[in-house]
């Protein structure tokens, strides 16, 4: 009599698992293959994420996004030919200026270094010194640079908007206060950033 109730409580297992594996599984795969549009001033980019490569940044990334914290954020240091770096909620305002490139969500995320290349339209993640130190700063490849290779957590590639990239880093820039010249002249905002299905991309 045992043993036929386990059978029992078995299939029960199996027939459940069977009903919502299904359901699960679409909904994962449906996170799977969202992309982020970013709407800027300068144009548009859609960019595909890597949720296998960096789950955890990739998450944090669509949170930030669905909740609009990107939203009037500017690229606050643009250098052509390497990348172009946002996502500071610091940047939304002016009289801030001197402390842009400081800001974060109010918390750090771990490192997910990888294997990714840093080549023209990867999304990587900005951070201090600690590897552990990434917010919501993220940059973008406007070219090449293997030294950052496995040392930052790239987690996305623009899949298109090439040409958005190109008036990015066409931007007049300027010194900036630590002497480097990458300090924009005209403000590039980041006008917006939508979690969307990859399937609704026109």
């Amino acid at each position: 009599m045992e043993f036929f109730l386990s059978m029992k409580f078995l299939l029960f297992l199996l027939a459940t698992t069977l009903l919502v594996s299904p359901q699960l599984s679409a909904a994962s795969a449906s996170a799977a293959d969202e992309v982020a549009v970013i709407e800027t001033t300068k144009g548009k980019l859609v960019v595909e994420l890597w949720p296998k490569v960096a789950p955890k940044t990739v998450a944090n990334f669509k949170k930030l996004a669905k909740e609009g914290f990107y939203n009037g954020t500017a690229f606050h240091r643009i250098i052509s030919g390497f990348m172009a770096q946002g996502g500071d909620p610091l940047t939304k305002d002016p009289s801030q200026e001197a402390r842009w490139g400081t800001g974060d969500p109010g918390y750090k995320i771990e490192a997910e270094f990888n294997d990714r290349k840093h080549v023209r339209g990867v999304l990587s993640m900005a951070r201090s010194q600690d590897p552990n130190s990434a917010g919501s700063q993220f940059f973008l490849m406007l070219g090449t640079a293997t030294h950052l290779d496995g040392k930052y957590t790239g987690f996305g590639q623009v899949i298109d908007g090439d040409e958005t990239l190109t008036k990015i880093a066409a931007t007049p820039v300027t010194t900036s206060s630590s002497g480097e010249p990458s300090k924009p002249t005209e403000r590039v905002e980041i006008e917006s950033i939508k979690i969307v299905p990859r399937g609704e991309i026109k």
